[in-house]
């Protein structure tokens, strides 16, 4: 399993989290390998099941096979139905934020509790129709909030530019509630809209294609790095 610090959900810098699921599956080993030795700080995997969104990705298997070679925090995002069956096991396999979507969940708080049991952070995702609204009663037991600027299931979709005002809304819960869960974007994250998300509210940027396809993703990380930070 990947020994990652747990005080990094606490850091004020920009989190930059590429997300395997753009990687070339042919050279995974590398490309996990480039994310460590870059200036990303976190692994972002999606686990699709084909009914939740219409694509499969990879399983239990796969991941097991990142964490074993990633030095970095594991940040699981699920995209499936039924959550709750698969807490403890992805836990076991080195999960180090586990993120379940509220559209999935009929029980949200038990599942966030149940996730926190297994010394994971919990995280929660929202698709792009769904309200921030309904984060209301339960966004002092969640850790992260994953806003999806694009619609789930696929990579290299275009932004949805009301995310701007959707993160500016969950940030104003976060601040009346008094909490320190951070705000991630999931989806068409690019240098050129990485400074404004975070002018935004966003403490968290997952990039896939934007990393991946790069001819240089090493350094089109180092891009997204500086471009949050002037």
């Amino acid at each position: 399993m990947a020994q990652v610090p747990r005080n990094d959900l606490k850091m004020k810098k920009t989190i930059i989290a590429p997300s395997v699921l753009a990687a070339d599956f042919a050279n995974l080993q590398r490309d996990i390998e480039m994310i460590n030795n870059s200036e990303a700080d976190w692994f972002h995997i999606d686990i699709m099941d084909g009914v939740f969104v219409p694509n499969i990705s990879f399983g239990m298997p796969v991941l097991e096979a990142i964490t074993k070679h990633a030095r970095k925090t594991i940040d699981v995002h699920l995209m499936i139905v039924d959550p709750d069956r698969y807490i403890k096991t992805f836990a076991q396999l080195g999960s180090n934020i586990l993120t379940v979507h509220y559209e999935a969940c009929t029980h949200l708080h038990r599942t966030l509790q149940a996730i926190k049991a297994e010394g994971m952070k919990a995280g929660v995702a929202i698709n792009p129709h769904t309200s921030i609204a309904v984060l209301e009663e339960v966004i002092n037991d969640i850790d992260l909030v994953c806003i999806m600027s694009v619609n789930p299931g696929f990579g290299g979709q275009s932004f949805i530019e009301n995310t701007y005002s959707k993160i500016e809304r969950l940030k104003d819960l976060i601040i009346r509630k008094n909490t320190s869960t951070l705000i991630e974007i999931d989806g068409g994250v690019t240098n050129k809209n990485a400074k404004k998300l975070v002018d935004a509210g966003a403490d968290v940027l997952v990039a896939g294609s934007f990393v991946f396809r790069a001819e240089n993703p090493s350094q089109t990380i180092a891009e997204l790095k500086r471009a949050t930070s002037i």
